[in-house]
């Protein structure tokens, strides 16, 4: 499809409220010993607890933040933020005035925070004197430019995931927090979500119900999806769209595909999940091997690979552990989730809230206690499956399935929020600050080099250290 093509297409389906990458669709059922579960998954209400977030002291003075980058992540920080006690909205900042900074500032206006808007993030800065915190939902090429920037400006940073599309960028980034003495969170949101804090702290660090952990596989599916259009009439000015680093509205609609803007869909997508990799295994890895190609769309559009597999090699104390990770964006099949497998059972675990479970393997310990604590819910027996007259355990029994016994049903953003403005007002510590951002960046952004070299390449301790 022709560069053309795609804009007469886009034209045809200007939606404007279509995440491009971060809103995947809804999984389709697992297959194997998950397929079961997923059923059972929808059901289960009973023995569960719900998440709650803390308690903001009623008596705090509200924090005056403002929102650089009101697009469609942008919009789902903001919904998530006017859940959360204690915030003023003071300013907003997009330089798609008619469309993501008119909607964002009609939002804000509806629940009562009349905002100042502003095309320009140096204005804004210059004329907003009160703000205590800046939220940063730009395209990942200038979140190292927004984000210093507001460092420098003595505000403290809450910027969107993917730290920087360069490495160069996510440097300036730390440098600056640390000069600054500001908090800069990464917006990696399952760090503060609370299933997999209990997964974490509960079952893997203490209880150590998988044994000695052996190999982690995770995926991001996701189906066909148009390229993003707009409204003719929403178009921006194309001396606006240069002056910002966008040589087209197609391109301002759909930068995550570009080379120098983004870092497609292993950045996009990946990087939520092989975060988590490196924050269960508690290790940084030390090999990636990866193969991807521009396999489905036009190179033209989608400059950055739309299929990519990658295997980490990790070393922990216990051994070697092996990760494989892919993002399609041609299939959806099974949607997205993690696997953390090791000698005594399974982790099972997603964003998406009706999915997850934990997975005894048939050697090891009874899970008796950790039931009756409170870390698992009791097993739902998945039973036999005999292909002959002489059972073979090691072959055809499924293990048995318990509940991850955390209900969470607020928006996925909203713990990380919570957790940064909670430690901007000294009362927590940030789950993701600026260092471990860095880490995670190095870990993602060297898949793109080793699918472009084509060939394993290797880490050194050096590469996460500033």
């Amino acid at each position: 499809m022709t560069d053309k093509q795609n804009k007469d297409k886009n034209k045809q389906n200007p939606s404007i409220d279509r995440r491009d990458f971060l809103q995947g669709l809804a999984a389709t059922p697992v297959l194997g010993l998950f397929g079961a579960a997923l059923i059972h998954e929808q059901s289960v209400k009973k023995k569960l607890t719900k998440a709650k977030p803390k308690v903001v002291p009623e008596n705090l003075e509200p924090l005056n933040i403002a929102v650089i980058g009101s697009g469609a992540q942008g919009q789902v920080l903001i919904d998530a933020m006017l859940k959360l006690p204690g915030l003023h909205f003071k300013a907003v900042c997009d330089i798609w005035t008619e469309y993501n900074l008119k909607r964002a500032a009609g939002i804000l206006k509806r629940y009562g925070h009349p905002v100042n808007r502003y095309i320009d993030y140096r204005d804004m800065l210059v004329r907003e004197q009160d703000l205590d915190a800046v939220v940063i939902a730009s395209p990942d090429f200038w979140h190292a430019d927004h984000a210093v920037a507001c460092l420098e400006a003595g505000l403290h940073v809450y910027c969107e995931k993917e730290m920087s599309n360069t490495l160069e960028g996510a440097h300036r980034m730390v440098m600056a927090s640390r000069k600054a003495g500001k908090l800069l969170q990464i917006g990696h949101q399952r760090r503060s979500n609370p299933r997999y804090l209990h997964c974490y702290d509960k079952l893997i660090r203490e209880a150590k119900l998988l044994g000695r952990m052996t190999s982690v596989n995770g995926q991001w599916n996701r189906a066909v999806q148009p390229d993003l259009g707009w409204p003719e009439k929403y178009a921006i000015q194309p001396d606006i769209l240069r002056k910002y680093g966008f040589d087209s509205m197609h391109q301002f609609r759909n930068w995550r595909w570009f080379k120098n803007l983004g870092g497609g869909p292993i950045v996009d997508l990946g990087s939520h999940q092989i975060d988590i990799y490196n924050w269960f295994l508690k290790a940084r890895p030390k090999s990636v091997l990866a193969s991807g190609g521009t396999d489905y769309y036009d190179p033209a559009a989608h400059e950055w690979y739309d299929t990519v597999l990658a295997i980490y090699e990790y070393e922990t104390p216990a051994g070697t552990v092996r990760a494989f990770y892919q993002t399609l964006t041609s299939n959806s099949s099974e949607g997205y989730f993690e696997n953390f497998l090791g000698d005594e059972g399974t982790l099972h675990i997603s964003e998406s809230s009706n999915r997850g479970g934990v997975y005894r393997e048939p050697n090891a310990p009874q899970w008796d206690e950790w039931v009756r604590l409170g870390y698992l819910s009791a097993p739902e027996k998945a039973g036999t499956q005999a292909t002959s007259a002489v059972l073979d355990v090691r072959e055809t029994i499924a293990p048995d399935r318990h509940d991850i016994p955390i209900v969470f049903t607020d928006p996925y953003h909203m713990p990380h929020l919570e957790n940064f403005f909670n430690t901007v007002r000294g009362l927590d510590t940030l789950n993701c600050p600026a260092e471990t951002g860095y880490e995670t960046a190095v870990t993602v952004l060297k898949v793109n080099e080793a699918v472009k070299a084509g060939k394993q390449l290797a880490f050194s301790e050096q590469d996460f250290l500033i």
